[in-house]
């Protein structure tokens, strides 16, 4: 069992207050708030070894250089990757989708289908729609419940011959639900399609393994698993890196160049061109040292503690309503009947309470439901129960106050 006040004690901005109130964060599925030892690694390469990477013989080069590739090294242990070179540091989740989308341009034709899920953040449907425009592919959509699941079935209808992609969030970032992935990506493999799964809203609770998974590309970002913003992940399996051309030209993803002709480097870094973020991915790192200290099986067991908690005290409150109710990460995506989303989010801010409200950058949800948007309260291990009690008490007197 976790001690959640010792593990409070490693994050400094928890100490801080807003509008004179103590800082209740509940906005993790925007962005997790980060601990001293991943801000300390920050501070430390600044301080004492700030140099490009793989382009100097010199002692702060060669020491940055080792830093960061000893992070993709970790980042590969912690996803399961085959091989380090399968992990390309990037920018983000959202730069680590393009990157596919990318290349993909090159190899698809007219006709061929690809299938995305109505649960997707919009940097998981928009690049793909720009993808059917380039080559005059098809895009189709996994259906969603009430309880806000896939429906799988519809799922299954979908796939066929001309199927050549599929894509989907392993959780939902508006909703929480948890996806069935491994169905999906059996299934899609069946017909020899290539399966892209978003983990972004995932590696805050769940430890991916992406062998296991035998998923094609997963993607995800640090800051949201205790890291810094800016640095995110696209691991692919090998001969799928290697047959999409490069995302960017540039230094650092060259072999050889003259004005006739330019050979690319080889895996990682036909992906990496320019100067990365060296900082940022020796921080992600660390974060992932960070979060596999805490565990993940600890991490689980006290988000579901307070998923079940927040959703039984909010459940009390007349005229409140939660959207996805099925099997879902420590996620709750809530509305009070004839009260918009933004006044409720506006009023917990001056409570000291920290939520999102809006569409969530998941429009299509939104639409389904026939509403403007949500409040969205997102739990991480460092939150407590007597947070959650704020956060109650805050929506009883929102309600009080705009009804």
């Amino acid at each position: 069992m976790l001690n959640v006040d010792k593990i409070r004690a490693d994050f400094p901005i928890l100490n801080r207050t807003v509008h004179g109130k103590n800082l209740v964060y509940f906005d993790n599925g925007a962005t997790s708030q980060t601990p001293q030892i991943v801000i300390d690694a920050i501070v430390d390469y600044y301080s004492n070894y700030n140099a490009n990477i793989h382009r100097g013989v010199h002692t702060l080069s060669q020491e940055a250089t080792d830093k960061y590739e000893e992070a993709r090294i970790k980042i590969q242990k912690h996803f399961n990757a085959k091989h380090s070179y399968e992990v390309i540091l990037t920018s983000g989740t959202t730069h680590s989708i393009n990157i596919v989308a990318s290349g993909f341009a090159t190899l698809l034709k007219e006709g061929d289908e690809i299938i995305v899920s109505s649960l997707e953040h919009h940097s998981n449907i928009v690049p793909w729609q720009m993808l059917c425009e380039k080559t005059g592919a098809v895009l189709k959509v996994i259906p969603m419940d009430q309880d806000g699941s896939l429906r799988m079935d519809v799922y299954h209808e979908l796939l066929n011959n001309k199927t050549k992609l599929v894509f989907c969030n392993h959780v939902s970032n508006a909703l929480g639900t948890i996806n069935p992935i491994e169905e999906i990506i059996h299934a899609a493999h069946k017909f020899g399609a290539y399966v892209l799964i978003d983990g972004a809203q995932a590696v805050p609770h769940i430890k991916p393994d992406v062998q296991e998974l035998d998923v094609d590309f997963y993607v995800a970002s640090a800051h949201k698993m205790c890291g810094p913003t800016g640095v995110g992940l696209l691991y692919g399996k090998e001969e799928l890196l290697q047959m999409l051309p490069p995302y960017q030209g540039g230094g650092e993803m060259i072999e050889t160049v003259t004005f006739e002709k330019t050979t690319y480097a080889g895996l990682p870094h036909k992906f990496e061109a320019g100067t990365p973020n060296i900082c940022g991915g020796i921080a992600f790192g660390v974060a992932v040292d960070y979060m596999n200290s805490i565990g993940f099986e600890a991490i689980d067991q006290q988000e579901k503690e307070l998923l079940a908690y927040g959703t039984q005290e909010l459940e009390k409150i007349e005229g409140l309503k939660i959207y996805g109710t099925g099997k879902k990460a420590s996620v709750i995506s809530f509305n009070l009947e004839g009260i918009h989303p933004y006044d409720v989010g506006s009023i917990l801010d001056k409570l000291g309470i920290a939520v999102r409200t809006g569409h969530h950058c998941a429009q299509p949800i939104m639409n389904f439901y026939c509403i403007p948007g949500t409040v969205r309260a997102s739990f991480a291990f460092y939150n407590t129960k007597e947070e959650i009690d704020a956060l109650v008490t805050a929506v009883k007197k929102a309600k009080m106050m705009l009804s």
